[in-house]
């Protein structure tokens, strides 16, 4: 092997310096300016040795060589100096200095604006490690992080100071300002954003994950697995090393319910599953069939007017479920928790134990307070009955893969010979076979007004309107919707009907473009994965109430007629509508009313959690807004 030569060690070691970064540049700056002075100041001083005539500035006796380095290194440091000097062979020598100068200030100047910028440049990329405490992470980026994130705001407003800690695999500024253009109002809420892998154990570490109340995982969009994703990033959390002593609070989005056997065994007790097709599925065929429901929802998934609490009140122990919903003017209760298992709309005589919490609706948790029992006007009870139910008929236009799962829900919900006719621009997709259900299919294009026409569109009990997720982009399939959207509502006026319409929104954005269509409900997908995260994020108690909610086994929500519970012209409060619903089987929540079902800014006349005490008369058309089982 050869021997390296003199240059090529020189030049190894020079590489390597140059390597440690700015300060060692400096350092091997100042030093070539040292060795340059001192050269330089040499050569002067045998210069005024040889010439003592040619200068006359150091003419006094007291001057030693040090003076000439220390006027050298000044004359380098600042060419302003050499304008007083004399003799050319001096001045000659200074200008040499002086150039020399200019090149050694110019290149500290360059390294320290280079270090600045390359400091800058760091702190852009967002690399800084988060030192935040009892912050939401939300890990991931997608367009859930803006209603998330204004969620999760508003939460906030009784908690004081608080941070929003989100790290994805996009550039810094470009989620900043994506930020600030769609969350106006962050109130007390700090929202700190670093750019990195989640999946990446060095990168996570930034987030201060360890530190954090709860943990959001999404799956970027356009990932061609999202859950994959969402569940190594959530094995990223329970698996690092770094690891704190206690359980983590991770709440995460999944696509496919075929993988929440696999995430499960990832997340463990630590993490909890929001499906978010499966959801929009089942509300979807819940909405369709009572109209206002989406509005009830939307209500109770929110963290603006009322939510979800749940309360212990030690004084109710040894009464009854009943007696606690009179118990609280304030609040409307809807369930029980007792042994850590969560029962909607128990019965009314189930005992309220040591240790057992009520879950109760409310517009903010300080004021969940007890007040006196009020008391119902039973004369003012309605006998009426329920008229048994009737088949139904659904009319679905366009398809997605969540379809299969909706028309299982419609069989579980709809009465024998029950049909649904779907209208879509694919092929014919094979659909399982109903017992309660006649399923036909026609290839169509459901934004031709022309189909819609010939489908007699007005003669349907239901109309659900699905977005194309899987072959459009999100863009061009929310278009599609809003113009069937559109051709259904000058159908309605054309024939005088309403429409009960449902429809799937993919981009929240667009939600208020399709408002203009006056349509009942709509479905947002993006909007209600958003809510019901930000919910379980900051309670992983909702997750079981979520569970139960939207299932078609146990109790759900209804929109059902207040004649059913009232009579007709009397002036009742909200404990008569208890007592009524009491006697139902069903626990009251809440009223619609049908005069004000087409107005935004009277939340299409839904009343979540009234005050109980004010009375008021129902008209026809009004409904009661129940827990109960069909």
């Amino acid at each position: 092997m050869n021997k390296p030569a003199l240059s090529e060690r020189l030049r190894y070691w020079f590489d390597n310096w140059m390597s440690r970064g700015p300060v060692a540049l400096v350092l091997l700056l100042g030093i070539a300016t040292l060795v340059f002075v001192a050269i330089l100041g040499g050569i002067t001083a045998v210069v005024i040795a040889l010439f003592p005539t040619s200068y006359n500035t150091f003419d006094d006796p007291e001057y030693t060589p040090w003076d000439v380095f220390w006027g050298s290194l000044m004359r380098t440091l600042d060419p302003g100096t050499m304008g007083g000097d004399q003799g050319w062979y001096f001045r000659l020598l200074m200008l040499v200095v002086t150039i020399g100068g200019l090149i050694i200030v110019a290149s500290l100047i360059g390294i320290v604006s280079g270090a600045f910028d390359s400091k800058v440049e760091e702190l852009r990329k967002g690399r800084s490690r988060v030192l935040e405490q009892d912050h939401t992470l939300i890990l991931g980026w997608s367009n859930k992080v803006f209603p998330i994130v204004r969620e999760i705001c508003t939460a906030n407003e009784s908690r004081g100071k608080s941070a929003i800690v989100i790290l994805a695999d996009r550039d810094k500024v470009e989620m900043e300002d994506d930020i600030k253009a769609q969350v106006t109002n962050l109130g007390k809420t700090k929202v700190v954003i670093r750019s990195g892998d989640p999946m990446n154990l060095a990168e996570l570490e930034v987030a201060n994950p360890h530190a954090a109340r709860s943990i959001i995982v999404l799956a970027p969009e356009g990932d061609e697995d999202p859950d994959s994703t969402v569940i190594k990033t959530t094995l990223a959390v329970t698996n690092n090393p770094n690891r704190k002593t206690g359980e983590y609070h991770i709440v995460g989005e999944l696509q496919d319910p075929k993988n929440l056997e696999a995430a499960r065994l990832v997340g463990r007790d630590e993490a909890h599953w929001v499906l978010s097709s499966e959801l929009i599925s089942r509300i979807t065929v819940q909405t369709c069939r009572q109209s206002g429901l989406s509005v009830v929802y939307a209500e109770l998934l929110d963290f603006a007017g009322a939510e979800i609490y749940f309360t212990e009140q030690p004084t109710l122990v040894g009464r009854t479920y009943f007696d606690a919903q009179l118990a609280f003017a304030q609040s409307a209760v809807m369930g029980m928790v007792q042994g850590g298992k969560v029962a909607l709309n128990p019965p009314a005589d189930t005992v309220i134990g040591a240790g057992d919490q009520l879950i109760v609706i409310a517009e903010d948790d300080d004021t969940i307070a007890l007040s006196a029992s009020g008391a119902a006007n039973v004369s003012a009870i309605s006998t009426s009955k329920v008229e048994p139910p009737k088949p139904e008929t659904t009319l679905v236009l366009g398809y997605n893969e969540g379809l299969h799962l909706m028309l299982t829900e419609l069989d579980d919900y709809s009465t024998a010979r029950s049909r649904v006719t779907i209208v879509a621009n694919v092929d014919h997709p094979d659909f399982a076979t109903f017992p309660g259900l006649d399923v036909t299919f026609e290839k169509g294009d459901p934004t031709s007004r022309a189909v819609l026409d010939s489908l007699h569109a007005h003669e349907y009990d239901h109309i659900i309107v699905l977005a194309a997720k899987e072959t459009l982009s999100s863009q061009r399939a929310d278009a599609k919707t809003l113009i069937t959207l559109l051709h259904l509502r000058d159908i309605a006026e054309q024939r005088g009907v309403d429409l009960n319409v449902v429809s799937e929104m993919i981009d929240d954005r667009n939600r208020e473009l399709a408002e203009v269509t006056q349509a009942d409900d709509f479905i947002v997908s993006d909007h209600l994965i958003s809510l019901m995260l930000s919910q379980v994020s900051e309670n992983k108690q909702l997750t079981d109430v979520f569970e139960d909610l939207f299932s078609a086994v146990g109790s759900e929500i209804y929109l059902r007629p207040a004649e059913l519970y009232v009579t007709d012209g009397a002036e009742v409060d909200f404990y008569t509508v208890l007592e009524a619903a009491r006697r139902r089987g069903e626990t009251a929540i809440g009223y619609r009313i049908s005069a004000h079902a087409r107005s935004k800014a009277d939340a299409y006349g839904v009343t979540v959690n009234p005050t109980k005490t004010l009375a008021r008369t129902f008209a026809p058309g009004d409904k009661i807004i129940v827990l109960g089982e069909e």
